[in-house]
């Protein structure tokens, strides 16, 4: 395997690019983190939305980011974009003296808390790593995809981009080290996402939480998340929804989504297993057993939000099995 990275920096050093293979266009799709009880340590993909990114392996050195489609408020220059901050973790990592041309398409507003930079992230870690001949394992594409949300948030946290690349559903068992542990999905698990029209910064909710929880709490917290996985697991939809209760964020960032209790009360009513923020918010999600049962909470919440006036996007999908990959290999001239 040395001898392999060895090779490999040579490789690049001497910039020989692969003439079978230079460009490719990467999907990710949205995630929810969190899932209550798992702040920053649970995630699950979702078929949609997603972001695309067409990315091009170059001679000259450094990153461009040559446009973006679907949000007028991102930045191009790669030491403001998630995106850069990814292929340029790539790059330092794989030794390469080449550089990279991106193209984005944000199907996942940004703030919406269904990791929309987790996906941008994931698709450049995957991408990069295809681009540069496979050169990262898949733990180590999450650790690049990271530096991404690093400079999101302010915290390298991979929730969300675990499920994005693998997806599924992921637990980060370890930060130090990084340990990612695929778990099982039950076959009838779906996901109702309403997000209302408008942002909340994850950095600002961060701010909003205690940095230390009574042990008391926590121990709620650790049988809680532990019941989740059980249930998970065993396919026990009942312990599902008696575990997705969280004690840590949601009684601190609720105040910030408006006709959330409304939310909330509605989705448990129409039948959902449970119900909480998606991520930082606004985003708020419903688990479901069974589409038909997603489709009567989709409409309850939906009912619900135009009842109190709000303006929001609705997704309903079962747990997506897959995370980034290629929709689109672009071969040279």
């Amino acid at each position: 395997m040395l001898l392999q990275r060895v090779y490999l920096q040579i490789y690049f050093q001497l910039s020989i690019i692969s003439i079978m293979e230079k460009s490719i266009r990467v999907k990710a799709p949205a995630t929810i983190s969190n899932l209550n009880c798992g702040f920053d340590v649970i995630g699950l993909a979702l078929n949609e939305p997603f972001d695309i990114l067409e990315l091009e392996l170059t001679e000259k050195s450094g990153i461009e980011i040559t446009g973006i489609k679907g949000c007028a408020g991102l930045s191009q220059d790669p030491d403001k974009n998630v995106v850069g901050a990814v292929l340029r973790a790539a790059l330092d990592r794989a030794g390469s003296r080449n550089g990279f041309r991106v193209k984005i398409e944000k199907g996942i507003r940004p703030g919406s808390g269904i990791g929309s930079s987790g996906a941008s992230a994931a698709a450049a870690a995957f991408a990069a790593s295809h681009l540069l001949g496979d050169f990262f394992s898949p733990v180590e594409q999450v650790m690049l995809a990271m530096e991404g949300e690093r400079l999101a948030s302010g915290s390298a946290h991979a929730d969300n981009v675990a499920p994005a690349l693998f997806g599924g559903i992921t637990l980060v068992r370890s930060y130090e080290p990084l340990d990612i542990v695929e778990l099982h999905v039950p076959q009838e698990l779906f996901c109702v996402v309403i997000h209302p029209e408008c942002e909340i910064k994850t950095s600002v909710a961060r701010g909003l939480l205690d940095r230390e929880i009574p042990l008391a709490t926590a121990v709620r917290q650790w049988g809680n998340l532990a019941g989740l996985v059980a249930g998970l697991y065993r396919e026990d939809y009942e312990l599902i929804g008696r575990s997705l209760v969280d004690f840590v964020a949601e009684p601190k960032r609720s105040v910030l989504i408006k006709g959330f209790d409304q939310l909330k009360k509605s989705a448990l009513k129409c039948g959902a297993l449970g119900v909480g923020i998606s991520g930082s918010g606004p985003s708020v999600f419903a688990l479901c057993k069974g589409g038909d049962c997603a489709e009567t909470v989709l409409e309850g919440m939906s009912e619900t939000m135009r009842s109190i006036g709000i303006v929001f996007d609705a997704y309903l999908s079962p747990v997506s099995g897959q995370g980034a990959h290629i929709c689109q290999k672009i071969m040279p001239e």
